[in-house]
């Protein structure tokens, strides 16, 4: 007869009602004391239900072990061993658990940075989502702006109009000027100057008559004469240049920042703040009344020369890169990130054609005759020709391959030559109308980040990433 739970002779042995198991008085009403059930069935139980059994005094036998004096010392011997033993073991799992608890504080103060982190943005964004205005363009160019479109004032309307009807019936009777370059002269072209400019990481070039812009990233720009090879003049422009636009009487400069900076003979006349985020790229309509920035955050601005204010502005569904007016001024085309080319009307800003080139568009540009759009991408070594009159795929005319990554295009006053502007160098396209093909008069290796034609076409201009304007033209 043993005890259910110490497994030895109950001295005081009793037995449950309910089981019939017999216990050790004093062990089981500890347990019902403690746990109120039995131990081997999980019933309640209580000590009432504890019934004593009557049976003889047992005496328990002394082990062998105990029988003498070196038997005990033995079992002493074996119990102190046991206990280093565990002791140990203990010691080897408080330095485990010391490291698991050491990487699991590690975890959590890193989670707690992230979570931290994450709460700022957060708090940023719902900030910046605040300053959302369907109103006026913001004062400082900063906040976030969504707006329909606006479109030209009437009066502005009308002389888009009128410069439309102007140029485009000049356009077809207006014969190439006596003293314009020919094609034997471009493929004579030869370096006839090269400077370094003050000016580090160049980002664009702008020619006005005999004079070239130079504008940086670092926002240094610099003015060069083209005829006597010279730095003229130095300008500190607020903020790096993303694109550089001349015109007779003024200077400007996109910059990274959102703003376009006027310049008259050297003095900043003017600051146009309205794009949230870098201004991308400049144009000027034929007109000359009417200034085009394109930027970032996907508008399209227009501003008013006269009064220096936003006139009209749009938006794109991505960011946009570069831009131009058509020469007669009533479509005005931009390149986007997703490698569309998009055609808006002038007058009202609506979409008017849509071109693909099927990666970011790196620069485009019209040609004199009025029909066809030139424009290449990001990474391509080829120029597509786009022919305003078609649509969809029939709008591709011709695919120009240069050999090499472009970056800069510029088509002359006539229409016959398309310079072409890369890392690996300069070409001259030309396309000739009688025979209704291309050729290619003139190739250098000079790398440029943009490329512009001088006066009557007889110089060729170009800057590169190092702020190095070289000049070709035909050799004396």
């Amino acid at each position: 007869m043993l005890c259910g739970i110490s497994g030895e002779a109950p001295q005081e042995p009793v037995v449950s009602k309910k089981s019939g198991v017999v216990y050790e008085k004093r062990l089981i009403e500890q347990y019902i004391n403690e746990n109120g059930t039995e131990p081997s069935t999980g019933e309640a139980l209580t000590a009432d239900d504890l019934l004593p059994i009557q049976s003889s005094r047992i005496v328990r036998p002394r082990p062998p072990t105990l029988t003498s004096i070196p038997a005990l010392l033995a079992t002493f011997q074996n119990e102190w061993d046991a206990l280093a033993l565990e002791t140990y073991n203990l010691k080897e799992q408080l330095v485990r658990t010391r490291e698991e608890l050491a990487t699991a504080v590690y975890q959590h103060d890193a989670a707690v940075r992230v979570i931290a982190r994450l709460t700022r943005e957060r708090d940023a964004a719902r900030e910046a989502l605040s300053k959302v205005t369907v109103a006026d363009g913001p004062a400082n160019g900063e906040e976030m702006v969504v707006d329909s479109v606006e479109a030209l004032p009437e009066p502005l309307v009308a002389y888009v109009e009128e410069t439309q009807e102007k140029l485009s019936k000049g356009r077809k009777k207006r014969p190439i000027p006596d003293d314009w370059v020919s094609a034997d002269e471009i493929s004579a072209f030869g370096s006839s100057a090269s400077n370094a400019l003050p000016v580090s990481q160049a980002t664009s070039l702008a020619v006005a008559g005999s004079y070239a812009a130079v504008g940086g990233l670092k926002g240094d720009a610099a003015i060069y004469a083209i005829d006597t090879d010279s730095v003229e003049r130095q300008l500190a422009v607020d903020g790096p240049v993303t694109d550089t636009l001349w015109t007779e009487k003024q200077l400007f400069f996109a910059t990274s920042k959102g703003t376009v900076k006027v310049y008259e003979a050297g003095t900043e006349v003017a600051t146009l703040s309205e794009h949230a985020g870098p201004a991308t790229a400049l144009s000027i309509h034929p007109g000359g009344e009417l200034l085009a920035s394109v930027g970032a955050d996907k508008s399209v601005v227009f501003y008013e020369l006269s009064s220096m204010k936003r006139v009209s502005r749009a938006f794109a569904e991505s960011s946009l890169t570069t831009c131009a007016f058509h020469p007669d001024g009533h479509l005005f085309a931009a390149g986007t990130v997703s490698g569309d080319i998009k055609l808006w009307m002038t007058t009202s800003l609506e979409q008017a054609a849509v071109f693909k080139l099927g990666a970011p568009v790196q620069a485009l540009t019209f040609s004199e005759n009025g029909f066809w759009l030139a424009a290449t991408a990001k990474g391509q070594t080829s120029v597509t020709i786009f022919d305003l009159r078609k649509e969809g795929d029939a709008a591709t005319a011709k695919v120009l391959e240069t050999g090499g990554s472009v970056h800069s295009l510029a088509w002359d006053y006539s229409g016959q030559f398309l310079a072409t502007g890369g890392a690996s160098g300069l070409t001259v396209q030309q396309y000739t109308k009688s025979s209704k093909k291309w050729s290619e008069p003139f190739r250098n290796s000079t790398p440029a980040v943009s490329v512009k034609w001088g006066p009557s076409g007889k110089k060729l201009v170009a800057a590169n990433g190092e702020g190095v304007v070289s000049v070709f033209g035909v050799q004396a």
